[in-house]
């Protein structure tokens, strides 16, 4: 009698248990599927907003090459819009190994580095000193994404607002603590160099593209 009680407890509780885990496991898939909706979610709102940013970019850089057609033809004074646009550009990169084509802001800000390269430093590609324009490093083809892909001898084109090219040559890439701005200030005399700055995501040093006008 004893036997037969103690085993319909042990059948019993293992009844219980096995309900319990069943109650778990639904649980944790629930759990688990709710994380990767939150995951997904992120991932498309990430995906979207780097789409938005870069379709601003293009739209500025129509806008920026409209600018400069109107300014060409017209024989009228610039009107306050264009010389707004003026103001607001520094000219326009092109690095043809990586498909980089972006206008470059004539100042650094936060927000307008979330939609193209911006000049913080430098003057004009037409005079002695060094050029330094700063970029986003989102991980895939936006920005300057992909400098690091470039090489010794690699050209980097940059067109002033009149659209005069000057075409620069790659002497030396490598990287640095975000604290050293020796990249700045480390330019040889009697030379018109151009520095391109991104972050390495992978270890929060910053990628550093060094070049020469030819």
């Amino acid at each position: 009698m004893k036997m037969e009680i103690i085993m319909k407890n042990q059948i019993l509780s293992t009844r219980i248990n096995k309900k319990s885990n069943k109650k778990f496991f639904k649980f944790q898939f629930l759990i688990s599927i709710f994380i990767i909706v939150i995951l997904i979610g992120f991932i498309c709102y990430s995906s979207i907003s780097l789409l938005k940013k870069e379709q601003m970019s293009k739209n500025i850089t129509n806008n920026y090459s409209i600018y400069k057609l109107y300014s060409n033809n017209s024989k009228s004074n610039e009107s306050s819009y264009t010389q707004n646009i003026q103001n607001e550009f520094f000219g326009t990169i092109e690095i043809p190994k990586i498909n980089l084509y972006y206008p470059v802001f004539s100042h650094l800000d936060e927000e307008l580095l979330k939609v193209s390269p911006c000049k913080f430093y430098g003057d004009s590609p037409k005079v002695f000193g060094n050029i330094c324009i700063a970029g986003h490093n989102y991980d895939n083809s936006m920005f300057f994404s992909n400098l690091s892909l470039l090489n010794i001898d690699d050209e980097i084109y940059l067109y002033d607002t009149d659209n005069k090219k000057y075409i620069y040559k790659i002497f030396k890439t490598y990287e640095v603590v975000p604290s050293d701005l020796s990249p700045v200030f480390e330019f040889e005399y009697n030379s018109k160099e151009l520095t391109l700055i991104t972050c390495n995501n992978l270890n929060s040093n910053r990628l550093i593209v060094k070049s020469k006008q030819i």
